[in-house]
């Protein structure tokens, strides 16, 4: 984003804006904010362009077609005035790259890469042309790179049967290195079958480099997608027969989206060597590890990890620019900034798993010396490939994550809650030795044995934060933060009401009220730093901390903060809410509609699990519900995300486990309930969480693995 110039507006359609995000012959696109706080992106006309009849027409055009168009991998609009003296269009924003400059900036991308990129485009033009359109100017830089998928922009050019065509002799519309043939030759004929050479193009630029069809001139160009054969020197070997069937002259001879979503998503999910014609004997040298627009990591050694070569041509820099003479340059982007909307279709990664695993079940319950034990909130934390059990009825244990097999238990009296945490190669755990005494103690990893112990507050919790282990004192008087070896880093004064300590971001903090009792007064967050207590925003009553977004603390605001004891009730809540530490400022982030259920925050999105299975995604960043399902699985846990599965998982108090999309909550697989699960599944919340890409759950005192890629069982 560069600052506004003079001249620019401040506010448009009563968005007031805050920069500049790219501009064009066209228009301007101006980062602008709602009155809620929602960032748009908003499309304005320049006024030459706005007196223009043909101009106003083909902005309707453009409105219209994006609002027809609703799917994963494209983006709403949010308001638009095609009449305005200056017509305007707002769409949602996200920050980030399109793709001529994600392969400008990290080089060509590799065949795991390209795949997981043809795959988001096909279901992209999908819902394009369901909705009866032709995007007609699908080219790098009208293709966003997020977070979840490749983003398809500007419909400027794009035709609808129901609109009329709209030429003008002398004027070329479109891109012509991603322009087809039959797009040249007669505009006013172009079928969904456009779109598919086009996307073959661009498939050869992310693979190489640089287009199919490149010359010095546009005229050129032209003429060699209408006439030449394609370059597909450097195109792997596993690509070639795509492109070449989308590259076809006949678009009748083209793959229809079905069959070249099939065609793509067959292709090896490892990236092999070799390409088209010989290698080149110089291969690219190193570069940093850099993300490509499926979010996959690119090799660092090679730049694109599949051995081929770049062409020696220059990477393109500004494909298209002045060429697309009525499309706007929408520049970085004019798409939502919420992650976890996308495609159904699931490629199917390789998993990481702890060396030698298998599914596994084994009982963490051990009766110390013959004595029953009490069970209660039972739980696991995870380090590379090692899980630290424990809770109140066993002590800590340490099971290997491959095989379920405990390696050390310690101590002679149950703990009263799961371990705090592991880090450093030391376990935290808490220890009651008896009524009025709480220790947290820290055992070597490796062994089990009691490095250190310290008396801490009864009656609150232990916290890591990025500088080590944060406690309240058992007199209640100070915060006080110890490092690995037990010393004690630093304190800072308690005040005299009820606090807790709390590490939102890995930033130590505490959450103060004034009531008799937690949640009956506003939150008072604190900021935690060594002989000091500053005091950084007020909260309602009963707002819920979730952690943080971009270092900014985050919370959830009840709609209601009167108690309600009645059974099954959940309080519903209405706005996030973002702290800004630096100044104490609050933004609240409205949601569509209030909402109940235990709320997680995880990689930028809120979950809420309902108690009746239901789960609802919501974008921390915006407060747009991403999506929700309706399971018939009550009593889910709090999820676990993978990344490399985009899915989410849950588990059930009986041990069944739900694997969601994470992108569009669609149901994946489920498990079914454990057989004999123990007689307190209905007494412990069950848990869920990953190690590496294995599933690690409990569900009564019994913990379990599955596979992440389905519900395979022990043999």
């Amino acid at each position: 984003m560069t600052p506004l110039s003079i001249g620019d507006p401040e506010s448009i359609g009563g968005y007031t804006i805050l920069g500049r995000l790219g501009a064009g012959g066209m228009g301007v696109v101006y980062l602008g904010v709602s009155a809620s706080g929602r960032q748009v992106a908003v499309k304005v006309a320049r006024e030459p362009r706005a007196q223009e009849e043909e101009f106003r027409t083909r902005f309707r055009q453009e409105v219209a077609a994006a609002r027809r168009v609703s799917g994963a991998f494209t983006a709403p609009v949010v308001d638009a005035d095609p009449e305005a003296d200056r017509p305007w269009m707002a769409t949602l924003y996200v920050p980030g790259l399109n793709l001529a400059e994600v392969v400008e900036r990290d080089g060509p991308l590799n065949l795991r890469e390209l795949r997981a990129l043809g795959l988001g485009l096909t279901e992209a033009l999908r819902d394009i042309h369901r909705a009866g359109l032709v995007h007609r100017d699908l080219k790098p830089r009208n293709v966003l790179v997020t977070e979840d998928g490749p983003r398809v922009i500007d419909f400027g050019i794009s035709r609808a049967d129901d609109h009329q065509n709209l030429t003008t002799t002398g004027r070329m519309i479109g891109t012509p290195p991603f322009m087809s043939p039959e797009q040249l030759a007669a505009p006013r004929d172009v079928t969904p079958a456009s779109d598919v050479f086009s996307l073959g193009s661009l498939l050869v630029f992310t693979a190489v480099g640089s287009g199919p069809f490149d010359a010095d001139s546009p005229y050129i160009t032209g003429y060699q997608v209408m006439h030449g054969t394609p370059d597909l020197d450097g195109v792997p070997d596993a690509l070639l027969d795509i492109v070449e069937r989308c590259l076809d002259k006949d678009p009748a001879a083209r793959p229809d989206l079905t069959e070249l979503h099939r065609m793509i998503e067959a292709l090896p999910e490892s990236d092999v060597t070799g390409s088209a014609k010989t290698e080149r004997s110089a291969a690219p040298g190193p570069r940093p590890a850099s993300r490509s627009a499926a979010g996959a990591p690119m090799d660092a050694a090679t730049g694109n990890g599949t051995g081929r070569r770049r062409r020696t041509r220059a990477l393109l820099t500004g494909l298209g620019a002045g060429l697309a003479v009525t499309a706007l340059v929408v520049g970085a982007g004019v798409f939502a900034s919420d992650a976890h909307t996308g495609a159904t279709s699931e490629s199917a990664p390789k998993a990481s798993l702890p060396d030698g695993w298998r599914p596994w079940r084994t009982e963490l319950r051990d009766d110390v010396n013959g004595v029953p034990l009490d069970y209660d909130s039972p739980g696991c934390v995870a380090e590379d490939s090692a899980l630290f059990c424990g809770g109140t009825g066993f002590t800590v244990a340490k099971v290997d994550a491959a095989s379920g097999r405990t390696l050390w238990r310690t101590g002679t009296r149950p703990q009263g809650a799961q371990p705090i945490g592991v880090r450093h190669g030391l376990v935290y755990v808490y220890e009651d030795p008896d009524d009025a005494t709480r220790r947290v103690v820290a055992l070597d990893a490796a062994t089990g044995h009691q490095r250190w112990q310290r008396g801490i507050n009864k009656s609150e919790v232990a916290v890591l934060y990025d500088g080590g282990l944060l406690t309240l004192s058992p007199d209640n008087a100070s915060f006080v933060a110890y490092g690995p070896s037990g010393r004690e880093l630093w304190r800072a004064p308690s005040p005299d009401e009820i606090c807790t300590p709390s590490a939102l971001g890995g930033v130590p903090y505490a959450m103060c009220s004034k009531g008799t009792e937690p949640g009956q007064a506003p939150v008072e967050l604190m900021r935690l730093r060594p002989g000091s207590l500053t005091a950084t925003a007020t909260l309602p009553e009963k707002a819920e901390a979730l952690g943080a977004v971009g270092g900014q603390p985050l919370f959830l605001a009840p709609q209601t903060a009167k108690d309600v004891y009645e059974a099954g009730y959940e309080r519903p809540y209405n706005a996030l809410l973002r702290v800004v530490p630096e100044t104490g400022q609050i933004k609240r982030i409205p949601l569509a509609h209030p909402l109940t259920g235990v709320a997680t925050l995880v990689d930028r999105v809120v979950y809420f699990v309902r108690s009746d299975g239901s789960v609802t995604a919501v974008s921390a960043v915006s407060g747009r519900q991403l999506w929700r399902k309706v399971t018939d699985v009550e009593s889910l846990s709090a999820p676990a995300v993978s990344a490399t599965y985009k899915r989410v998982y849950f588990a059930n108090r009986f041990g069944r486990l739900l694997a969601l999309d994470s992108r569009t909550g669609a149901e994946v697989w489920r498990t079914s309930a454990l057989d004999d699960p123990g007689d307190k599944t209905q007494a412990y919340p069950p848990r869920v969480l990953l190690v590496k890409d294995a599933i690690v759950a409990t569900a009564g005192y019994t913990a379990f693995s599955r596979s992440p890629s389905g519900p395979a069982r022990p043999s």
